[in-house]
């Protein structure tokens, strides 16, 4: 009989870890709180246009990822051509630095990269199911170190007999998860330790969407030392398909003090806030009134640190994490290669 992975989590790093067993024979069953898949790579459509709201864009970094991403199909897939400049507390925009690197995006939105990589296994994904707890069963004669793993979820259901589980969620989550699973072994504290020790960035994205379009020498502007209250703006137009011609659509990352100040502010109110600060950085009172918004908070965005090598200690019993946070760099193509070494790790393991 296959070994049984169960993964929590469907973003990018949960996706490198079944991609990786699949290709092992192994059967994957992934599990999230979500009514789609990706995380925080997310994708929305509202009014006739597609925006990418939480991760903007898949930057190769320092290995080249497109051909990676090219494995998974290349239809729809575009490299955003203008610039990422930057600005500074007192809103004084220059160009960065970064201005030749590959921006990857999708016509149809950041998520198709987890949905392309599923597609491609044989996983079996249950969406809407908030795993809240493990259990760890005894093996034979009684043995923990040869049991099997159940999941079980906030209505009390019950998904038994896994080899291994995979935890992916952000580190405060992978934290609450294990401190609510009743296994007295210290390599769970261990793990729980590890994850519980890892910060986060939080951010709040505003959407603000105009019935006009300015030309700009860039896509966006970003304040690498986030001290003014729009940490990143970028404008969704410049991606293929995903907003009408003539209309402009700014993704609006606030900075880490902004978003939690204004984090549980009505939408309206902070978007009125947000739209007030986007027409000061941009010198153009046209931007304070737009004509629709969306909001997201995000509270565990990015993190600022990784994982102590604790976070591997009870891999011989089945229990492994992966995520961004586990490297402490929040971009998606770490994540995923995160995901894959975690997923051969957990091959030759149970090999």
């Amino acid at each position: 009989m296959s070994e049984r992975v169960a993964i929590v989590g469907t973003g990018a790093a949960a996706c490198g870890v079944a991609d990786v067993l699949d290709d092992a024979d192994r059967e994957v069953v992934l599990f999230d709180k979500a009514r789609g898949v990706s995380g925080r790579a997310a994708t929305r459509r509202k009014h006739g246009c597609r925006y990418d709201h939480g991760a903007n864009y898949v930057k190769p970094g320092a290995d080249d990822f497109t051909a990676v991403l090219e494995s998974y199909g290349a239809d729809g897939l575009h490299d955003i051509e203008e610039p990422v400049w930057v600005h500074d507390a007192d809103g004084t925009i220059e160009q960065g630095r970064d201005s030749d690197a590959r921006k990857w995006t999708y016509e149809a939105g950041i998520t198709q990269f987890a949905k392309r990589v599923l597609e491609a296994t044989d996983a079996t994904v249950h969406l809407e199911t908030r795993i809240e707890r493990l259990e760890r069963d005894a093996g034979s004669a009684g043995r923990e170190d040869d049991g099997s793993w159940s999941l079980v979820d906030a209505d009390g259901e019950g998904y038994p007999d896994f080899d291994a589980v995979v935890l992916t969620p952000p580190a405060p989550q992978t934290a609450d998860l294990l401190a609510a699973t009743d296994w007295a072994d210290e390599r769970r504290d261990r793990v729980h330790d590890a994850a519980a020790a890892v910060d986060y960035r939080t951010i709040r994205t505003i959407v603000l969407h105009y019935d006009f379009r300015e030309n700009y020498p860039w896509y966006a502007l970003v304040d690498p030392e986030q001290h003014h209250p729009v940490g990143w703006l970028s404008r969704e137009e410049c991606k293929p398909g995903h907003v009408p011609d003539g209309e402009s659509l700014l993704v609006a990352q606030m900075s880490p003090d902004w978003s939690v100040e204004h984090y549980d502010d009505p939408t309206e109110a902070a978007a009125n806030d947000a739209a007030a600060l986007v027409a000061d950085l941009l010198a153009d009172d046209r931007y304070r009134d737009p004509d629709w918004v969306d909001s997201q908070g995000w509270r565990y965005a990015l993190p600022e640190n990784a994982a102590s090598d604790d976070v591997q200690a009870a891999e011989d019993a089945g229990l492994f994490c992966a995520g961004d946070w586990i490297v402490g760099e929040g971009r998606m193509h770490r994540a995923f290669e995160n995901g894959l070494r975690t997923g051969r790790r957990i091959g030759q393991t149970n090999d």
